[in-house]
């Protein structure tokens, strides 16, 4: 029974962490059953989501610091949509800009927010897991790490796709590590390669929910939808290593925590 009502508490505490991303996907499924009056769908979900985290400063469910990193992760996101879906290279479409009036481009400006939610979610989990971490590696691979993926999330496309080292690379600098957290009585701790494997599983299946509501769609998703690739689960991993950097811009005293504490 004990852990089953520690379960509970897991499940409830990142349920709390998630609240932005579960609050865009009700938003994607609330606007493929129901056609919004005055307003495009994508318009309506940007200020759905500005709305949101006005509200979310305003009663104080995110402090001003991690509103920072959402911007800060809005503009990266941004600048990699605007590449990823120019004609030229084509990774993924959004069926409905041309009615979109708040638009960069070719992309939609609520895109920034679907990125913003992974930065979100992990800020939060700091608080509601009570995250600490053991055998943390060196800051400085953490952020050439960060750098690394985001450069060849466009370089792939010219050059060599250097994912596999990219893959190799996370493996070795975070082999150690460990990821504590506490929801109930206990802490617990989990290999901090098994948290981000299982939280790129859980964004896999949430991008499958954004394009069933064809929010956006791949290209073998045009003629008829089908489930996004498993391929896109690695893309995933590598991007949550560039979102945890981008976190610890904050939290570096928790991932610092066990060397400081010697």
């Amino acid at each position: 029974m004990r852990y089953v009502i520690e379960f509970w508490y897991f499940f409830v505490a990142n349920l709390r962490a998630s609240y932005f991303g579960a609050f865009l996907l009700s938003i994607f499924l609330l606007t493929e059953i129901v056609t919004i009056p005055l307003i495009g769908r994508y318009d309506f979900i940007f200020l759905s989501a500005v709305g949101f985290q006005i509200c979310a400063l305003i009663f104080g469910f995110e402090r001003p610091k991690e509103f920072f990193v959402i911007i800060l992760f809005h503009i990266l996101a941004t600048g990699m949509e605007l590449f990823k879906t120019n004609p030229a290279i084509g990774s993924w479409t959004y069926p409905g800009i041309a009615s979109a009036m708040f638009a960069f481009g070719s992309v939609p400006l609520f895109t920034g927010f679907l990125y913003s939610a992974i930065g979100s979610y992990i800020s939060r989990a700091f608080v509601f897991l009570k995250l600490t971490y053991e055998h943390f590696p060196a800051y400085s691979h953490l952020w050439t790490l960060a750098i690394l993926i985001y450069l060849n999330f466009f370089t792939h496309h010219f050059f060599y796709d250097i994912r596999y080292l990219l893959f190799i690379y996370v493996c070795v600098v975070f082999w150690k590590t460990k990821v504590r957290f506490q929801v109930y009585q206990t802490q617990r701790s989990m290999p901090f390669l098994l948290t981000v494997f299982l939280t790129a599983l859980f964004v896999w299946i949430a991008e499958n929910i954004g394009t069933f509501t064809h929010i956006w769609l791949y290209p073998n998703q045009y003629e008829m939808w089908q489930f996004v690739s498993l391929n896109k689960m690695g893309s995933w991993f590598l991007l949550l290593i560039l979102s945890f950097a981008l976190v610890s811009i904050i939290y570096r005293h928790k991932l610092l925590h066990k060397k400081l504490s010697k």
